[in-house]
């Protein structure tokens, strides 16, 4: 059963006919084979252990065993349907925490060639949430610290920042600072006072993207991003007070500044908000009508895309740059709020505690990068749509600190699990496009997880766990529940194991804010 898009026809196969087409490469690795979905020019990838892959599979056989055909595809249908769009080079991979998505599965990663005229960018391959991504910040204080005070800590974080649906941000902003935060990211955040100069050198792209034009941006998109400047949003976004639970590398941490076990830390993960959705939504629109003028087929409509070189694809390539901008500035800003908070709790300066950023990356982001294919260097348009860019040691383009060890890549547990910090290999960067995981990804559907999850019971399961809690929607609470998402062990052993990325730190969360 599938769409085969340009046809309009659908075929039926039975489970065995369709996992024919699936093979197994090693204990973390799988091949979906050309013929998987008509019009494949490259196989796909995935990287699962035995127990992450009976999600991918039972999805499978539920979609098989369906007599509609509506909602999302299953997501290896996504992966193999990506291997499909034009330009595409060497494969279409996914991680070990992919699930349905717009398109693209969350988790997928595909890289087409800049030299290639038919190559395409495809908003689906990028997301709404337009660099959404994880920030971690470090201190000098240990857990028994905060211990005593954590809920009073709790209180303080919610309070500083503003959280939850439609929420709007205290940092002062007037259309023309908006249209500097969309051209210059991190840079207006430093001019304006907002970050510290070291942040910068900590944080993926330096905090800001060269091609951003804020003339690409729609007036509407600009109208949501005005009021939330600085502000957590709602969903699977957080602030968390964390501590170190286990040191696994302890070279790699002592670079990052995390030398002892219950050593306290604060990871962010947010977005570009209402502005990136907007960015996207408006793209999507143009690129279709792009799409009937180019005569370009894709078996899913939701895998919308323009030619690379098109005015459509340079002028979404120019405001997704200002998005992703935008959603660097709202991580700083959203960083001078926690040192704030911590400042007034322990009644000293935040360099005094020591509160630098020891990393900022981004999962949801299309970037041009330099890699090997077949033997030789080409230039590519990375995706990575719920995917961490996750470079080897001595890559240029990443901090002179890490060059020993590797980019850090920051990895968000669900709420009331643990998270870790991993680092990027250079067969991940042979295998991979230098890609790994993001997260836990989701077992369950939001839907799913509202109907048969309580939030009252899912608060006191935090509690129990000695885990301050902090929440504008609790009733939105049981979408985020970790019985609503994969083991994020599971899915970090699955990188470590199959070597696209390597474990240096484990954390623990003792508080955590959320919309």
């Amino acid at each position: 059963m599938e769409d085969i898009g340009c046809t309009g026809k659908m075929l039926r196969r039975t489970y065995a006919q369709e996992m024919s087409y699936l093979e197994r490469v090693s204990a973390t690795q799988w091949r979906v084979n050309v013929g998987f979905v008509p019009n494949m020019v490259v196989p796909g990838v995935f990287y699962v252990n035995p127990r992450l892959e009976t999600l991918l599979f039972e999805e499978l056989q539920q979609f098989v065993d369906r007599p509609d055909i509506g909602g999302f595809l299953p997501a290896v249908k996504q992966i193999a349907n990506v291997a499909c769009l034009p330009g595409i080079v060497s494969k279409s991979i996914a991680l070990p925490d992919v699930h349905s998505g717009y398109g693209f599965a969350i988790g997928n990663v595909a890289a087409f060639d800049m030299a290639d005229p038919s190559s395409v960018v495809s908003p689906g391959g990028v997301g709404f949430d337009i660099n959404c991504g994880v920030r971690v910040i470090r201190t000098n204080l240990m857990e028994n610290d905060v211990s005593d005070i954590k809920e009073q800590l709790a209180q303080s974080l919610f309070d500083h920042i503003p959280v939850g649906v439609g929420s709007q941000g205290i940092i002062p902003t007037s259309q023309r600072n908006l249209e500097a935060a969309l051209e210059f990211g991190m840079d207006w955040s430093l001019r304006e006072g907002y970050a510290w100069a070291e942040d910068k050198e900590h944080c993926e792209e330096y905090g800001r993207m060269l091609n951003a034009d804020p003339n690409k941006v729609s007036a509407r998109a600009k109208k949501r991003g005005l009021p939330q400047m600085g502000t957590l949003g709602a969903g699977n976004h957080y602030a968390e007070i964390q501590v170190v639970d286990e040191i696994l590398d302890a070279t790699a941490a002592g670079k990052m500044g995390i030398d002892q076990v219950g050593q306290v830390m604060v990871m962010i993960h947010s977005g570009s908000r209402g502005l990136g959705h907007q960015v996207a939504t408006d793209a999507l629109q143009t690129m279709e009508r792009a799409m009937a003028r180019d005569n370009i087929y894709v078996n899913d409509r939701q895998l919308a895309c323009a030619r690379i070189n098109s005015q459509e694809g340079k002028d979404y390539l120019a405001s997704m740059a200002c998005a992703a901008n935008y959603a660097w500035v709202n991580r700083s800003s959203m960083t001078f709020l926690v040192r704030q908070a911590f400042s007034k709790m322990f009644d000293t300066t935040a360099d005094d505690l020591d509160m630098h950023v020891v990393y900022d990356v981004s999962h949801n982001i299309a970037k041009v990068e330099e890699h090997m294919v077949d033997g030789r260097l080409k230039t590519l348009l990375v995706h990575r749509k719920g995917a961490t860019r996750a470079f080897p040691p001595h890559h240029p383009l990443i901090p002179v600190d890490y060059q020993y060890v590797g980019q850090p890549v920051l990895i968000g547990g669900t709420m009331g699990t643990c998270s870790y910090i991993l680092t990027g290999t250079e067969k991940g960067m042979r295998e991979t496009f230098g890609s790994t995981c993001h997260g836990a990804g989701r077992a369950r559907s939001r839907n799913n997880s509202r109907n048969k999850l309580e939030y009252t019971e899912v608060l006191e399961n935090l509690k129990t766990k000695g885990i301050a809690i902090r929440v504008a929607s609790p009733k939105l609470v049981m979408e985020e529940a970790p019985e609503s998402y994969k083991d994020v062990t599971e899915v970090v052993n699955t990188c470590h194991d199959a070597g696209i990325s390597k474990k240096a730190v484990k954390l623990r969360p003792i508080a955590v804010v959320k919309g």
